[in-house]
């Protein structure tokens, strides 16, 4: 944070002046479905969610103490990674667990990435000229952290992450989906403890865990195409379970527009794109092996032919400039 701040003091000594200053938070709960200016009930609801982020909403808390503190005059404003998901109905987010659970420990689907999803589904309307309120994609937010939306008409009405960034997709060192039984298999057969599993599922499965080698899809990639058996698995079975959440959530529409990858593998990863699209035939995708060699970069970010209905496309993420956005936003409403 203080190398940060000496950055900054060298932008201010060219006299750009700060107005406000936007905060990624990772969890809002049910409390937050829209970006927030920071004051002591929305410090005091960040803290209350601490239980459903404990790795992450701490050190946002910190991060925002010590900048009010360095920028006294400013706007403070949290931008909330699930805040964008609030929109999903009741019938995708509750889990099929005792109510109670729900209305007393706030156990439900949240979604995470969504700074990511809501941007560059704005992007790829845009560039496709698809009007934002009548409009059908699928965005994959593809990285270490790997989660997949649904939206419908500008709003995300299913996603893959779930109450923690856990759920979902195969990542980089994270699971993603497994049976829950397997907490009690674990425990019953080899004796791991509940922090064990835990710490298993978060920095020991995903890629890192099928390949042997690492959790980076480029490491895996190359050695897939020197026919490396736990690689190949690896980028088959990312790209398998990529494939059934995006026929899972184009269930909520009655067509789909557009797919959309972002993300460091989404944006950059051809043979995963390439994997996805190929097992994707069934939904009509006809891939540009040309474009997709090179990212869609002659022409827009489309990998798909020239003239086809529906549409894939790479774009690029940038969740600094819709948290700028949001920022911008609260302070024109005043």
């Amino acid at each position: 944070m203080e190398e940060m701040f000496a950055s900054i003091e060298d932008l201010l000594e060219n006299e750009i002046s700060i107005d406000c200053v936007g905060h990624r938070v990772v969890h809002g709960g049910e409390k937050f479905f829209k970006a927030s200016v920071i004051d002591k009930e929305v410090t005091r609801g960040i803290e209350a969610c601490v239980n459903l982020a404990p790795l992450h909403n701490p050190a946002n808390l910190k991060g925002i103490e010590i900048a009010m503190k360095k920028f006294k005059k400013c706007t403070h404003v949290a931008v909330f990674d699930t805040a964008f998901h609030q929109s999903i109905p009741e019938t995708a987010y509750i889990y099929l667990l005792p109510r109670k659970l729900y209305e007393e420990c706030g156990v439900r689907k949240y979604g995470f990435h969504g700074s990511s999803h809501q941007y560059v589904a704005r992007e790829a309307a845009r560039i496709l000229e698809l009007p934002m309120h009548n409009s059908s994609l699928i965005t994959a937010h593809l990285g270490n952290g790997c989660s997949a939306t649904a939206i419908l008409n500008g709003k995300s009405v299913d996603t893959t992450m779930g109450l923690t960034p856990l759920e979902g997709l195969v990542m980089g060192t994270r699971s993603g989906d497994v049976d829950p039984g397997l907490h009690e298999y674990l425990h019953n057969t080899l004796g791991w403890e509940i922090e064990e599993i835990h710490n298993m599922l978060n920095k020991e499965c995903g890629v890192l865990g099928l390949s042997g080698l690492s959790s980076d899809i480029r490491t895996i990639t190359n050695a897939a195409k020197q026919w490396h058996r736990g690689a190949t698995l690896a980028v088959d079975v990312f790209a398998y379970h990529l494939t059934q959440a995006i026929v899972r959530l184009s269930v909520n529409f009655r067509r789909l527009d557009a797919l959309v990858f972002t993300g460091g593998i989404g944006e950059h990863s051809a043979t995963i794109r390439s994997k996805t699209l190929r097992q994707l035939r069934i939904l009509g995708f006809d891939l540009d092996r040309l474009r997709n060699r090179i990212d869609g970069k002659e022409s827009q970010g489309i990998i798909t032919f020239k003239g086809v209905e529906l549409v894939a496309i790479v774009v690029p993420t940038n969740e600094q400039m819709q948290i700028a956005w949001k920022c911008s936003d609260l302070l024109k409403s005043g």
